[in-house]
């Protein structure tokens, strides 16, 4: 399993909240976002792992490239459109073997991903899986609807109102980066857009319940993150 990061965002919600540091670099509980994701990466087993940033800050490339870390580490740095075209640049990191895709700001309990990646790996070939989470605290929260045998039947305003959101962790095979050509000639603009093709196109994605995951969007969702984490022990 490898395992890839979403990180190209500019984060301007932070930044309109006074937050002047790159997203992917703010501390949470004394460690940056992007660090505490590929750390957990690497005790998920993770064999490499495959971020994007974007070209805007130049710090967040800096820290990635001068610091040490637990497993491998290739490096995109590019300014994306959206969150689809992110995970599109990735593709070529992430073709040859399942697996796990974090969006930069998603904090959750290590026990929590693991458990996920346990229920994800059970998943035949061609399957994949998205985290979900009961807590919705997100301006645009992601809903998702799930029919017989927990497989997503209905993702975004289709399954509004539905009790789960997606929690910001994914667990893919390859085979989906078959559709890209088909999502760019819809012209879609966002990750959430592309999964939609996906259960539209009759590709097999499941839901997996998990505990709380904490998405860090604006200032506030600093102190609710590191709240989160000392709640669970974690810092």
């Amino acid at each position: 399993m490898r395992a890839g990061i979403i990180a190209a965002g500019l984060g301007e919600r932070m930044a309109k909240g006074g937050i002047t540091t790159p997203k992917p670099l703010v501390p949470i509980g004394g460690q940056p976002l992007i660090s505490r994701i590929i750390h957990t990466a690497a005790r998920l087993n993770a064999s490499s792992i495959a971020c994007i940033v974007n070209a805007e800050n130049p710090t967040v490339t800096r820290y990635l490239e001068e610091s040490s870390w637990p497993l491998p580490l290739s490096l995109i740095v590019r300014t994306t459109p959206n969150s689809m075209e992110s995970l599109f640049a990735l593709a070529p990191l992430l073709s040859d073997e399942p697996f796990i895709l974090f969006t930069v700001d998603v904090v959750a309990g290590y026990q929590t991903m693991q458990n996920f990646i346990a229920q994800a790996g059970t998943r035949r070939d061609g399957e994949g899986a998205l985290a979900l989470s009961d807590f919705v605290d997100d301006e645009k929260p992601l809903w998702v609807s799930m029919g017989s045998g927990s497989r997503i039947v209905a993702i975004g305003d289709n399954a509004k109102g539905s009790r789960y959101v997606t929690a910001g962790i994914y667990y893919f095979s390859p085979e989906i980066f078959a559709m890209v050509d088909a999502a760019r000639a819809k012209q879609l603009s966002a990750l959430r857009q592309f999964l939609g093709l996906l259960i539209d196109c009759g590709y097999p994605l499941y839901g997996i319940p998990v505990a709380k995951a904490v998405d860090v969007d604006f200032p506030e969702d600093i102190r609710k993150a590191e709240a989160f984490l000392k709640e669970i022990g974690e810092i």
